[in-house]
C-alpha cells in the first residue's frame, strides 16, 4: 500500500508517545492504516488521482491517530500531500522551507469571517503561474482556531475560504455550525475550485465510502444502518 506523509507523521507521534493513545472505539480490532475496523477496511478500494494542487496539512498532536480524522483521505488519493505537526513557536524547518519555495502559491484554508481586516482573503487560487498550495490546519474546530490565531509564521499568506451550498456530511464527530466542513470535504472543493476535477471526484467518493464504513462499524449509531445501505446502492 503507497506510503505518505500522514502515515508518516502518525508513526513518528506514535513513536514519541509516553504512554498509549486511546481514542473512542479503542477495543475494536482496526486496520492499522486505514484505522477502520478490520471488517471494514477500506485500502483495496483506495486510487490514487493526479492533480496539479498539492495540499499541506498542519496537523494538531494527536489528530493523525485520530480514527475519524479525515486529513489522511487526502494523502490517500494524492499521495504527494504534505503533513506536518503544528508547532506555534518551533515549525518544522521543512515546512517553513517549503513555504519559501518561489514556485509555490501558498494558501491558508480558513473561513474568512476568522480573518483581520489586513489579511488577504480569495475564493479562488490567483491565476500566477505558480502551483496551487492549500495549506490546511487539521484538528477538531476549537484546536483549528488555536493554529490559525498563533502561526505567526503563516500571517504573510492569504486567507482562501471555500463556501459549500450543502450541510456537511461529516457525521463522525459533532459539527458545531452550518458552516463547519471537515478537512476532506473542503480539499474537495478546493479541488473543483483549481480545475483539478478528476482529484475532486475521487476524493469525494473516498471520503463518502469511509464515512459509510466508519459508521457501518458503529452498530448502535444512529446512522449505521443507512449508511450501509447507501454503500450498497
Amino acid at each position: 500500500m503507497t506510503e505518505n506523509a500522514v502515515l508518516r507523521l502518525r508513526a513518528e507521534r506514535l513513536a514519541r508517545a509516553t504512554r498509549p493513545f486511546h481514542a473512542r472505539g479503542n477495543r475494536i480490532r482496526r486496520c492499522q492504516r486505514c484505522l477502520l475496523p478490520l471488517k471494514q477496511c477500506l485500502c483495496s478500494t483506495i486510487q490514487p488521482a493526479p492533480a496539479r494542487s498539492r495540499f499541506c496539512l498542519v496537523m494538531y498532536d494527536t489528530e493523525p491517530m485520530k480514527p475519524s480524522n479525515t486529513g489522511r483521505l487526502i494523502a490517500d488519493i494524492l499521495p504527494d500531500t504534505l503533513a506536518f505537526q503544528w508547532s506555534r513557536t518551533e515549525p518544522s524547518p521543512a515546512l517553513l522551507a517549503l513555504l519559501s519555495e518561489p514556485h509555490w502559491q501558498p494558501m491558508v484554508v480558513f473561513p474568512a469571517s476568522f480573518a483581520n481586516a489586513d489579511r488577504t482573503v480569495i475564493n479562488a487560487p490567483p491565476d500566477n503561474g505558480k502551483t496551487p498550495l492549500f495549506i490546511m490546519l487539521d484538528g477538531t474546530w476549537s484546536e483549528a482556531r488555536k493554529m490559525f490565531r498563533k502561526s505567526p509564521w503563516l500571517e504573510g499568506f492569504p486567507v482562501i475560504s471555500v463556501e459549500l451550498d450543502r450541510l456537511s456530511d461529516y457525521l463522525l464527530r459533532e459539527v458545531h455550525a452550518r458552516d463547519h466542513y471537515c478537512t476532506a470535504e473542503v480539499a474537495s472543493a478546493l479541488l473543483s475550485l483549481a480545475g483539478d476535477d478528476v482529484a475532486a471526484l475521487g476524493l469525494q467518493q473516498h471520503f463518502s465510502l469511509f464515512r459509510a464504513r466508519y459508521l457501518a462499524g458503529k452498530p448502535h449509531h444512529q446512522y449505521a444502518i443507512t449508511a450501509t445501505e447507501r454503500e450498497s446502492v
